[in-house]
């Protein structure tokens, strides 16, 4: 009897160049598991419709479960002539029980069987990048908590810094509502993994090749054993679609780059320049040559893998983009790109979670720089504009005190009151409280804002979303 699932139709065995080209087993034996737990369910299923016997049901399912056993311990006979983990399994099965491991395949064809492999596969591994990414959120969180407050002896308040656009300083805001920023893009990515789930929670076992079968099958059935919300609707969809796994990879994308937008930040402010946050020395490294320094490689590594996750995502939205249905041998590039991204993507989430919790932001350092830059001046036209200068005169007034300020070397607080007065009457001595960086913060009350009132209720949020 042939090695092949398939050799019945040929008279020579596959070039042994063509054999190692299409096996798969070097990267689909991952799917050992999921290859048994749906043989198991197809197994009894085809008992309990009277296709095989019960007694031939139980056998299968007694020899599978002997096969699982030797491949967790490490004994399983792998062999690359039998292509991937799902041939390598029924042959085993069949080395074990005999005659009756060949009954396994009736009304069920590698098309319906890889697939629901990977939908088993991928429902499990999208429930783990979930909890990745709420512990991610959870050291997020606990940076922000910690720079709301005060410490036990109440010798600092809210942490300010410099917010920026374009890269240049903006406007002063609280460093928790920085790093709450994140937290909310990383939420909707734990929402669009939740979402991707409801359409891999589907079962394409039973659909055979691609039209179905003869056999009186019970998908229904299967479907329920394998824990599936139903079985597709249409076997030829049922084979063909990778849309579950392309939602995947667009997802991992999606977290990937905010990951990388967040190191790109620790990066830069890592660095002599800002000097705003240090590694902890367990998430850097040093110089092979210059004994001074301390690198953000892990932060660097992070961004850097962003891109491959990307070529994932459009290498598979390239493989499918001209395919006819049903099934194509090209499907089998499904795999190996998903399994890596999802590999780089869980190693990211976890590294990045233990650099944010480690991570020391420089407290001093953030008040110095939010007090030598001129992030007050749109609180100085607010000031103007509350006491009657219409908002476009009140702008244009804190440009020519800011010009004035850059001419003469200082910053808007340094102004003595009669000098600032020459701009505009209205400036009173209440305005050296209205521009300070601590009256900035607290008087963004608006939803959402930098107020630490507002902040805070942004956090408290957070807790209520990560203890749902």
């Amino acid at each position: 009897m042939s090695s092949k699932a398939w050799g019945g139709r040929f008279t020579k065995p596959p070039d042994k160049m063509v054999e190692g080209f299409t096996s798969s087993l070097s990267f689909d034996r991952r799917l050992y598991r999921q290859d048994i737990q749906g043989s198991v369910a197809h197994a009894r299923m085809l008992g309990r419709q009277g296709i095989i016997t019960e007694a031939e049901a139980q056998t299968l399912v007694e020899g599978l479960e002997k096969v699982l056993a030797e491949i967790e311990a490490g004994t399983f006979p792998f062999r690359i002539e039998h292509e991937d983990i799902h041939l390598n399994i029924e042959k085993r099965l069949t080395e074990l029980v005999g005659p009756t491991g060949g009954k396994l395949h009736t009304a069920r064809s590698r098309n319906d069987q890889v697939s629901t492999d990977m939908h088993l596969y991928f429902k499990e591994q999208i429930d783990e990048v979930v909890v990745l990414v709420r512990g991610l959120q959870g050291a997020i969180l606990a940076q922000a908590e910690e720079h709301l407050g005060s410490d036990a002896g109440g010798s600092f308040g809210p942490t300010i810094m410099p917010g920026y656009t374009h890269l240049q300083r903006a406007q002063p805001i609280l460093l928790s509502h920085h790093l709450m920023a994140y937290f909310f893009m990383f939420e909707r990515d734990a929402g669009r993994l939740l979402d991707c789930r409801k359409r891999t929670d589907l079962s394409p076992l039973g659909a055979g090749a691609l039209a179905g079968t003869t056999f009186p099958i019970d998908r229904a059935f299967t479907a329920g054993e394998l824990g599936f919300s139903a079985p597709y609707p249409n076997s030829i969809d049922a084979v063909s679609d990778r849309d579950y796994l392309i939602e995947f990879l667009s997802a991992a994308s999606l977290i990937m780059m905010h990951l990388s937008r967040l190191c790109e930040e620790l990066v830069m402010w890592s660095g002599t320049e800002f000097a705003f946050v240090e590694m902890d020395d367990a998430f850097a490294t040093g110089s092979s040559i210059m004994p001074q320094k301390k690198n953000p490689d892990v932060a660097e590594l992070v961004r850097g893998k962003t891109g491959r996750v990307y070529g994932s995502l459009i290498g598979l939205l390239t493989v499918l983009k001209g395919l006819p249905l049903a099934y194509h041998t090209d499907l089998q590039e499904d795999k190996e790109r998903t399994f890596d991204a999802l590999d780089t993507l869980k190693r990211c989430l976890e590294v990045t979670a233990g650099m944010v919790a480690t991570m020391r932001f420089r407290r001093e350092r953030l008040t110095q720089a939010v007090r030598q830059d001129f992030s007050n001046a749109t609180d100085l036209a607010d000031y103007l504009a509350k006491k009657g200068l219409p908002f476009r005169e009140a702008h244009e007034v804190a440009g020519k005190v800011v010009l004035h300020c850059i001419n003469t070397g200082r910053y808007l607080a340094d102004l003595p009151l009669p000098e600032l007065r020459e701009f505009s009457p209205l400036i009173g001595d209440d305005i050296f409280e209205a521009i300070s960086p601590e009256r900035c913060v607290a008087d963004r009350r608006s939803l959402g804002g930098t107020s630490p009132e507002r902040v805070a209720e942004q956090i408290a949020l957070a807790k209520k979303l990560l203890g749902a």
